[in-house]
């Protein structure tokens, strides 16, 4: 039997990652959602190392992943994870306050699903994490066979 996808939220910022995941289930989106609050944690928690907790071999994930992540940033993030073969298969949707054509480029020739500009007015902002929600349930979870 397949798992339900888990939602991973690689957010900084504890206020942006409360709405988003208030946000995400106004959308329509259930899926457990886990909070990872730098990109090292982000890392870890993927490749299986350091203290744990771990990602679950038999558990699709899609990680949201914003730019601006203390320590190792959410652009080296989504390159270390596109390099591995063990993890390279997660959608990995940017979310994030940087609206740079540049960098959107940049995110989607290193292979990120979708890129979604965080915008601080909070009905923007709101407006935005429900197209991120109606994104993930038409286009990402179906991927899993689980939709």
């Amino acid at each position: 039997m397949k798992k339900d996808a888990v939602i991973l939220l690689a957010e900084d910022d504890d206020g942006h990652a409360g709405l988003i995941s208030s946000n995400l289930k106004y959308a329509g989106i259930s899926n457990d959602i886990i909070f990872l609050e730098n990109g090292e944690k982000t890392l870890d928690f993927l490749f299986k190392r350091g203290p744990g907790p771990y990602r679950e071999d038999e558990v699709p994930y899609i990680l949201l992943l914003d730019v601006r992540l203390p320590g190792i940033d959410g652009i080296e993030v989504l390159r270390r994870l596109k390099n591995d073969k063990w993890v390279n298969d997660i959608p990995i949707i940017m979310l994030t306050v940087i609206d740079d054509m540049q960098q959107i480029k940049q995110c989607k020739d290193l292979g990120c699903e979708n890129y979604y500009v965080k915008f601080s007015d909070h009905k923007q902002f709101s407006q935005t994490i429900g197209e991120l929600g109606n994104y993930i349930k038409a286009e990402v979870i179906p991927k899993f066979g689980n939709a």
